[in-house]
């Protein structure tokens, strides 16, 4: 990652900042109509992404699908990105401890609730779906320690930005850069640690099964979760209507009694969130992040199988 500023990067984020000041001129379910029809263009102006996520639709789900069904599927998926950024605008201002029910509704929470009410430290896994960061903004809001495990952005004054306003709700955020000591020491103290955990972790990540696809996945998460001998929650928050209205539900929780006799822990531990990651993603695909190269990374063995043959969309 590059960090840029200057001129340039001044005026992308002034740019930002104008077409934010513009959002907050009109109700954010407006905005959110006005999110689906910039969506519906991206889709037609952006035939690469289009493409690559119909590629992950097809590959992930067989041949259940039609053509006309994985369409659909991706057309909502980048529609569903465009209203997420829309939503990442209005969140810290909309929802917090008076109004939160307005937006919000909790389903198979109380377990999840109990293990952060101990205080003995959990990490919260979720993936690229739905609005990924509406769990960690309303915990930190009702004052859990919840701190967010993030890739900077690219242009400073932007990443300033967004630090600042998530700050503001009480939510932390921590450069996933050399974060190792600082996530144990959070750990520790039984704070939460929040991870996006279906990016691609490179050649180096351990390749488990996701959609019936090996997926190089980072071994920080069960490595962080074994050391610190805590649970990992894996969540989401699932749009449940057009407008600022989610789901906010818990797929399963790990413990460390259920890792400690296995002959492979760290593997174990990897496939079990991300199988819980497939499991909510299955229950409505339209919110999931499709264009993301979650597949880009492949095993060793399959790169070798694959030489000679044809070249095919990015996975």
């Amino acid at each position: 990652m590059k960090k840029t500023e200057g001129t340039t990067a001044w005026l992308q984020y002034a740019a930002i900042r104008l077409a934010i000041f513009a959002f907050h001129m009109f109700p954010v379910n407006v905005n959110l109509r006005t999110a689906r029809l910039l969506g519906r263009l991206w889709w037609y102006i952006m035939p690469r992404h289009r493409e690559r996520s119909r590629e992950h639709i097809r590959r992930s789900f067989g041949g259940t699908l039609s053509p006309k069904e994985i369409d659909s599927i991706a057309l909502h998926s980048m529609q569903q990105l465009v209203m997420l950024v829309v939503e990442m605008i209005f969140t810290p201002r909309l929802v917090n401890n008076w109004t939160w029910t307005k937006y919000v509704r909790l389903k198979d929470m109380d377990e999840a609730l109990n293990v952060l009410l101990r205080g003995q430290g959990a990490i919260l896994v979720t993936g690229h779906y739905g609005n990924w960061e509406l769990t960690g903004h309303l915990l930190a809001v009702y004052g859990f320690e919840v701190v967010a495990i993030m890739r900077p952005l690219d242009n400073s004054y932007l990443n300033r930005y967004v630090v600042r306003t998530r700050r503001a709700a009480g939510l932390e955020l921590l450069d996933k850069k050399g974060a190792t000591e600082a996530a144990e020491s959070i750990l520790r103290r039984g704070g939460a640690l929040g991870f996006i955990a279906d990016q691609n972790a490179g050649r180096k990540g351990l390749f488990v099964d996701f959609f019936g696809r090996k997926a190089s996945t980072y071994k920080s998460i069960g490595l962080l979760a074994m050391k610190a001998q805590v649970p990992i929650v894996v969540g989401y928050a699932r749009r449940v209507s057009e407008n600022l209205e989610y789901e906010l539900g818990v797929q399963r929780i790990i413990h460390p009694h259920e890792w400690m006799n296995r002959d492979d822990p760290l593997r174990w531990i990897t496939e079990e969130y991300t199988r819980a990651i497939e499991d909510f993603v299955r229950a409505d695909p339209r919110q999931y992040l499709w264009m993301h190269r979650r597949w880009k990374s492949r095993p060793r063995e399959e790169q070798r199988a694959a030489v000679g043959r044809p070249a095919t969309v990015d996975a």
